[in-house]
């Protein structure tokens, strides 16, 4: 099917739950107690919120190491744990979270998951990442990560022994495992879920990560931040998947957008002004930085970020961070390097693409990218919660039903049955 001719309520919507909100100071800005995360009233309200609005998923990411929560009140508790919270507070919001292959245990991993899907009724995604940070790697005892080939080499091993496990689940075969990596001989006891297994997600954005994502992934989180570079990476990837035998319509593409949004397009930079005014000092420059893998504190703010920097080529084996987010956003600063100043006003959703604006707008966006194979839905990054997420969806979601792209009733209580009805493959070559 063609982009166009799918446009039938396909669109896919997820929403990234980044602890009181994307922006840094959404603690500062709304009726809220910083012990709130910790409460499973925040998180059993949240997915009452975005269920309500008919969203297909709530994703959260992980980081499993001490951080400094004076910066940014985020990823405090196991995304799993809260995740099992709100599937009692649902019954059909899909529950995406992030696990490294790095450093899980796969047959471990395998249990707890399938466990969370059956008891959920079959709604559970597994977002399936590797680990670079020295702070995590520190926090499990190893001196340093292992370098990108071999990160993906496990995570590979990883992946298939753990779906291998779900799939004895099904089948009362046991699993003869024996890798470079991992190995293991059985099965897990639990019983398959209403969807068979968990989905499975992948958010890499280096050759590796594509890889691995057109080889298993059910699910991508893109990463690009102007419409013809998703649309190349779009029929990449699923032109990949089809190279190992898949249909490229069964994996689906969803980039990350940011949303400040407001009743005009005044009052929504004005909030954003707001929100970066109390973030805290340096905190866009530094985000900015490690993007671009470059110390920016002593440039002049009113004049272009040097060309040097952005010429600069990483190692792409031994360079830590996503190389994806690394392209991607160098690629969007060439084009708008007109001052630090400036860019760093653009940079505002941190690496994903941003809509300061109202909710027409945001749905412009949406469709533009949806109707034009840039896209098969988007992973939301909401400036405040819970405030901001009311507004997706009393505000934005009406919209996009109106349009024609946003369904206004769930096709299926599971989560891979719904993303199996919104099925696109690759549109027309340009």
């Amino acid at each position: 099917m063609t982009a166009a001719a799918d446009a039938d309520a396909g669109l896919v919507l997820g929403v990234n739950l980044q602890g009181f909100g994307q922006r840094p100071a959404a603690w500062r800005t709304q009726d809220v107690e910083p012990t709130d995360l910790l409460t499973a009233r925040f998180w059993e309200d949240l997915g009452r919120t975005a269920e309500r609005g008919l969203l297909d998923m709530v994703f959260l990411a992980d980081h499993p190491a001490l951080s400094d929560p004076n910066v940014r009140a985020y990823g405090l508790l196991e995304p799993f744990v809260a995740l099992g919270v709100m599937a009692g507070a649902t019954t059909h919001l899909g529950l995406v979270g992030t696990a490294s292959t790095t450093y899980n245990d796969p047959v471990d991993l395998a249990e707890r998951l399938l466990s969370l899907d059956t008891l959920s009724g079959g709604r559970v995604a597994w977002n399936a990442v590797t680990t670079y940070d020295r702070s995590v790697s520190a926090n499990f005892g190893v001196e340093t990560n292992p370098e990108r080939p071999e990160r993906y080499a496990r995570a590979g091993e990883v992946v298939d022994l753990v779906q291998a496990l779900w799939r004895s689940a099904a089948t009362g075969e046991p699993v003869d495992h024996h890798g470079e990596f991992t190995g293991f001989r059985g099965a897990i006891a639990v019983p398959p879920s209403a969807q068979g297994h968990p989905v499975v997600f992948q958010a890499g954005g280096s050759p590796h990560g594509r890889d691995l994502a057109a080889r298993v992934a059910e699910g991508v989180f893109a990463v690009e931040l102007t419409p013809e570079p998703a649309r190349e990476h779009y029929r990449a990837v699923k032109q990949a998947a089809a190279t190992y035998g898949r249909d490229p319509a069964d994996v689906t593409i969803v980039p990350g957008l940011s949303l400040v949004l407001g009743s005009t397009e005044a009052e929504a930079q004005r909030r954003f002004d707001e929100l970066e005014a109390l973030a805290p000092d340096g905190y866009s420059l530094r985000a900015l930085g490690t993007h671009l893998d470059a110390d920016l504190g002593g440039l002049d703010p009113d004049a272009p970020i040097p060309t040097a920097i952005l010429d600069r080529e990483v190692n792409p084996v031994t360079y830590g961070p996503s190389l994806g987010y690394h392209e991607t956003v160098v690629r969007w600063v060439r084009s708008h390097n007109t001052s630090l100043r400036e860019v760093l006003r653009g940079f505002g959703g941190y690496g994903a693409r941003i809509v300061v604006g109202t909710p027409e707008q945001a749905a412009d966006t949406i469709e533009e990218w949806y109707r034009t194979g840039a896209a098969d839905g988007f992973n939301l990054m909401i400036d405040e919660f819970p405030r901001g997420l009311e507004t997706v969806v009393d505000e934005l979601v009406p919209i996009l039903q109106r349009r024609g792209v946003f369904h206004r009733e769930y096709e299926d209580v599971t989560l891979r049955g719904r993303l199996a009805a919104r099925r696109r493959g690759l549109p027309p070559a340009p």
